[in-house]
């Protein structure tokens, strides 16, 4: 079936003879003309955060790659509602709820300030919504395509990809997508994760959310030295045999028992080091299971001992600082396990201190872990 996009171009959402109904995109042919660009659905400037269309932080919409371009958009938030290769659903959910967070009373993005840094990122940088990636709710293996589709429109519009999740499976697509694009070499993953997601095989399935590093290490599209992963705790895994592989491959893996020896920030300033020997574009994967359950119940597979906000926070800024990052994602939020929304906000504020570090990378602030000197009380000045 071939049918027509807004642009006038026809795609052939066929496949094997048996039409996709969820690829089919909506005709607006008899829509009114505008021109391409972003759309802000707010009625008023300040609305309650629970008013309104939802879109991530009140942050306008683009539909189309030529919105992207015609805004000159910085970055561009989409979902990705999939968990269909999890062993416990709901972080399909998790989209929804990061584009919304109701704990918050105000969604009002131009009055965000980082309290940190004293930088507003939505005045540095023209952050958009991009809805969903298409994707097929029964498999994994048919969505993977469209969200790599969904990164290169991004992508190629000269905008950041910023993933909500659904589960950690969309990574195969998303850095393989941006590894075709960049290089298989040029491209370095930090990935933040209780788990290693390094295993050929979860109950004889390939394609899950704990085989995507071992899917494109062995598929050549990243070289193993080019994975640096920071928190892993589980005692499910990896067992030596997988233990082994990883060492062979070359990962640079920060187990969480190096950090509660040598400290976060000792840890952290080598994970920068590392990441900038050889890759010279970089990718931040971040499975909310890191944190500790304490701050991130609402996840499928919770491990106690993991990091708290106040190290994860520091940590996405710096790398969105300090280094050239192209694309990132925050998976494995399910809200429907998270009682008092305490996963939801932090996976929210973990991407916006990203977006903060990009705005500071865009303003030239790329010293080593920037406050604010003031707000840090670093610099005091009497009261007049």
């Amino acid at each position: 079936m071939n049918v027509k996009r807004l642009n006038g171009e026809e795609e052939d959402v066929t496949e094997n003879g048996a039409d996709e109904p969820w690829r089919i995109p909506i005709d607006r042919s008899q829509a009114p003309s505008r021109e391409p660009g972003p759309i802000d659905l707010r009625r008023t400037f300040l609305q309650a955060a629970y008013t309104g269309i939802p879109t991530f932080m009140g942050t306008p919409i683009c539909l189309e790659p030529e919105d992207l371009r015609a805004g000159g958009v910085d970055v561009a938030v989409f979902g990705v509602p999939l968990d269909s290769s999890s062993g416990h659903r709901g972080a399909a959910y998790g989209p929804r709820a990061m584009r919304s967070d109701e704990r918050y009373l105000f969604n009002t993005p131009e009055l965000m300030v980082s309290a940190s840094t004293r930088v507003s990122p939505f005045t540095s940088l023209k952050v958009v919504d991009y809805g969903d990636a298409p994707i097929d709710i029964f498999s994994v293996e048919k969505s993977l395509p469209s969200i790599a589709s969904t990164v290169r429109e991004v992508a190629g519009a000269g905008a950041i990809p910023v993933i909500l999740g659904g589960d950690h499976s969309l990574m195969i697509a998303s850095v393989g997508a941006l590894a075709e694009m960049y290089g298989p070499d040029k491209v370095g993953v930090v990935h933040f994760d209780a788990h290693p997601d390094c295993h050929e095989h979860i109950f004889g399935h390939r394609i899950t959310h704990g085989t995507p590093i071992w899917r494109l290490i062995e598929e050549s599209r990243i070289p193993g030295k080019n994975f640096v992963q920071v928190g892993l705790r589980t005692p499910t895994g990896p067992d030596d045999q997988l233990f082994n592989w990883m060492r062979r491959q070359g990962l640079r893996t920060h187990f969480m028992v190096e950090i509660e020896r040598r400290g976060f920030t000792a840890v952290l300033d080598q994970v920068i080091e590392e990441i900038l020997d050889g890759p010279e574009f970089v990718y931040l994967s971040l499975d909310i299971d890191v944190l500790d359950p304490a701050y991130a119940p609402g996840t499928g597979t919770p491990e106690p001992g993991g990091l708290t906000p106040r190290e994860l926070f520091p940590a996405f800024r710096r790398i969105c600082a300090e280094t050239n990052v192209i694309g990132i994602d925050v998976v494995e939020v399910a809200p429907h396990l998270d009682p008092g929304y305490t996963t939801t906000m932090n996976a929210r504020r973990a991407i916006f201190e990203g977006l903060t570090g990009l705005a500071m990378r865009k303003a030239g602030m790329t010293s080593a872990d920037y406050v604010n000197p003031i707000a840090s009380g670093q610099l005091k000045f009497p009261l007049t």
